[in-house]
């Protein structure tokens, strides 16, 4: 029996591998773009999986690929982009899979803002605005400033722009409207606060937290996530309040089995939502899940695939391994990667630091203000987050992409 994924997040193949081979099931990738997953693919064993090139923005192109898996028992897809073709394609096929219509939900940011407002645990809503001059009456009318402009189909930070001032406003619409949006452009209230990232797991309405990750950002007006821990430890009864609360947002939001992603800002009033994402974290979350709570969390995803309950949600989780950190290493300007400096220094650090990388030597970097930019991460370990943060850090800056002209 084969269970096939739709694309995939650039890391976690073999621990997906693992927890597929586990179930006495062989793992399937379908991808558009094998270079995605260069490192994943260069450090399992060849028989690990099966890869197979397909046209993934093609619906019948995948049809076709899909139907000539042998014996497909389930359908994965770990990624924004590609998560409602797969619900859909899961339907089709009658595969388990989540409800296609509340996948379209999850993939529109307005509409979810929406929701969350109408039912009380969003303090603001969520208002449509034009790209372009035009827009700053529609944001300063409904919203006000500080806000922030958003794509509603946005992944990987793209189309974020927070705005303090009319200046900033008016820049940011002016790059709304030069680039390509995947939904539409709206506005929302900026929230004031640290950012974080609850790692759920629900199944059925009941939703297990798994952790809370520590997220920094730029201090650019363009959003782009620069480090971040895992697993966060929270005061008092702050951990029961924020898994209340997350289980109620997902519960409007229309998720009811599967992993997810939400980010939140822990204002002074108490947790709002940022975005919710109906899938593992990316980057090393998945990594780091699985090394601090000692267990292979992608069995979840298996056990979800084959439409069953995942034994993960009763399984015993608390302080089973060190404390993570890592840190994403952008090049400075757009160019061609030529490598790094500073790689062979990493042993050095405290906390049995690891390089791993998203880009290869030669390729053309055309965007370093947003994920597109990251050329790898650093990963460290310590006994709690804050450290781990501290020590991923420093090793990190130790790293520097060596940039060229672009021929």
């Amino acid at each position: 029996m084969t269970i096939a994924a739709l694309e995939s997040l650039s890391f976690g193949l073999g621990r997906m591998a693992d927890a597929a081979a586990d179930t006495g099931h062989r793992l399937c990738l379908l991808t558009g773009d094998r270079s995605v997953y260069r490192h994943e693919l260069a450090t399992l064993p060849p028989d690990a999986l099966d890869v197979v090139d397909v046209d993934t923005d093609d619906p019948e192109a995948v049809r076709r690929a899909l139907a000539a898996v042998p014996s497909l028992a389930g359908l994965i897809n770990t990624t924004d982009t590609w998560s409602v073709p797969a619900a859909g394609l899961a339907a089709e096929l009658g595969l388990p899979g989540p409800d296609p219509e509340a996948v379209r939900l999850l993939r529109d940011k307005r509409r979810v803002r929406e929701a969350l407002y109408a039912r009380g645990l969003s303090r603001s809503t969520a208002v449509a605005v034009p790209p372009g001059p035009e827009g700053a009456d529609a944001v300063l009318r409904a919203v006000g400033l500080p806000a922030v402009l958003k794509d509603s189909a946005g992944t990987s930070s793209r189309g974020v722009w927070i705005v303090h001032d009319e200046e900033a406003l008016h820049r940011a619409l002016a790059k709304a409207a030069r680039q390509p949006l995947k939904g539409a452009l709206f506005a929302e209230a900026f929230l004031a606060g640290p950012l974080y990232s609850a790692e759920t797991l629900s199944w059925e309405g009941t939703t297990r937290l798994l952790g809370v990750l520590s997220r920094q950002t730029s201090r650019t007006s363009v959003v782009r996530e620069e480090v971040a821990a895992f697993p966060v430890v929270l005061p008092g009864g702050e951990r029961d309040t924020i898994e209340a609360w997350v289980g109620r947002v997902l519960e409007v939001a229309g998720h009811r089995r599967g992993f997810a992603h939400v980010e939140f800002i822990l204002t002074a009033e108490g947790p709002e939502l940022v975005e919710v994402n109906r899938r593992i974290g990316g980057a090393l979350v998945g990594e780091v899940l699985c090394r601090a709570l000692g267990t292979n969390v992608y069995t979840a995803m298996v056990d979800e695939a084959l439409g069953r309950r995942p034994r993960l949600l009763d399984t015993p989780l608390e302080g089973q391994g060190p404390s993570y950190g890592f840190v994403l290493v952008y090049a400075d300007r757009p160019g061609v990667l030529k490598g790094w400096h500073g790689l062979d220094g990493l042993a050095a650090f405290p906390g049995s630091v690891e390089w791993y990388p998203v880009r290869e030597p030669g390729e053309t970097l055309a965007h370093v203000g947003d994920q597109r930019g990251c050329t790898g991460m650093v990963l460290a370990e310590a006994a709690t987050a804050e450290l781990a943060q501290h020590r991923a850090w420093s090793a990190a800056v130790r790293v520097r992409p060596v940039i060229a002209d672009t021929p």
